[in-house]
């Protein structure tokens, strides 16, 4: 196998088409370079997507949404290279099995049908802020099948060590971010309704008043309640606790150390807690931080996998910061009711995940 050359992207791209582009089968033996170059990109792919999305939503709690405001174009420079990437796996075969293959195509497949129905969605529905519309939800679990292909591709043919468990928390942090992504519509909407009520609005009077007038109503508090925070408050904490609580369940099943699903939590927190003074610096609204996200990696790791006592752990860490937070005003509304939900639906999801590691391990020794 050659060598990479020494230097940036441009060069090795220049070297990759000159040495391998050439028709494969999925599962082609990949050089080691180019693996580590091909899912190097994909997180810059990412990156990009997670930058614009992060504006995009404070974007839309300020101006009147449009096509080719800029979060939208910088979404769209990650989605091109990530339309470059899936080509060259297909095409090629490197990088990839084909299972992994599959999901990528059908992740980017679901993305590319929702954006241009997202469209017509705002075209035809008017503003449509709700992150929990059905054209968003297309396009998040788009994004998530494809984080699902490229975390399958990645686990199968990185070679152990710490570059391998680097790029994996990686994408952990990014298939996080983008499963909870949702939520951000009460965590900036809250702080939205709360600048209105004291006088000094973050959004344009121009949506203020385009949103009121699609209830046909006055610009008054019931419009901004509308506006800001239209979703039910058992949303929130099923969402943010007990989702999460899976996802981190599977990052620290994978990545097999200690405080796999601390890290995760934390490293999205910490990037949340990042954009946050830089939104703000510019002008644009903020939201609340989740913070008790980190305590539920916490409890998923202090379980260890046991899942009564990760059920319980989930629920008293989640719910315990989460009205913390609240008393300081750091969080939005949440419904208590919810936390026997979450704390059943934990158990359950850890349980029957026990009991199917319990039965292949049974059926290897057999």
């Amino acid at each position: 196998m050659t060598m990479a050359v020494a230097g940036g992207p441009v060069a090795k791209t220049k070297q990759f088409f000159a040495e391998h582009w050439e028709r494969g089968a999925p599962g082609t033996a990949t050089p080691r370079w180019v693996l580590r170059f091909a899912y190097g990109m994909w997180l810059v792919a990412f990156a990009f997507k997670l930058l614009g999305s992060s504006w995009d939503v404070s974007w839309h709690f300020k101006f009147i949404r449009d096509d080719f405001a800029p979060p939208h174009l910088i979404n769209t420079v990650g989605t091109g290279i990530v339309i470059v990437l899936v080509a060259i796996h297909s095409y090629t075969g490197l990088g990839c099995d084909r299972r992994s293959l599959r999901l990528m195509q059908a992740g980017l497949g679901l993305f590319l049908l929702a954006a241009p129905l997202d469209v017509i969605n705002h075209r035809v529905n008017g503003l449509d802020l709700t992150a929990w519309s059905p054209t968003h939800l297309l396009l998040y679990i788009g994004t998530g099948v494809m984080l699902a292909g490229v975390l399958d591709g990645w686990l199968k043919l990185a070679e152990p060590g710490r570059f391998r468990t680097l790029v994996l928390t990686g994408l952990w942090v990014f298939f996080l971010e983008n499963t909870f992504f949702p939520n951000g519509q009460q965590e900036y909407g809250i702080l939205g309704l709360r600048a209105w009520e004291r006088g000094a609005p973050e959004a344009e009077p121009s949506l203020l008043s385009f949103a009121a007038q699609q209830i046909g109503h006055p610009v008054d508090r019931t419009a901004v309640l509308h506006f800001t925070m239209p979703i039910p408050d058992w949303v929130y904490p099923l969402w943010g606790i007990g989702v999460s609580a899976l996802v981190l369940g599977l990052a620290r099943h994978t990545l097999k150390h200690r405080w796999a699903a601390t890290s995760v939590a934390a490293l999205y927190v910490a990037y949340r807690m990042v954009i946050w003074p830089l939104l703000v610096a510019g002008t644009f609204p903020a939201s609340t931080i989740p913070f008790y996200l980190v305590f539920v990696g916490l409890a998923v790791d202090l379980a260890r996998g046991q899942w009564a006592t990760t059920a319980a752990l989930v629920a008293a860490f989640g719910y315990g910061v989460l009205w913390v937070q609240s008393l300081f005003g750091a969080a939005p509304p949440f419904a208590w009711w919810t936390l026997p939900i979450v704390l059943a639906a934990v158990a359950l999801a850890y349980r029957a995940t026990a009991a199917k590691q319990w039965i292949r391990a049974s059926y290897r020794r057999t």
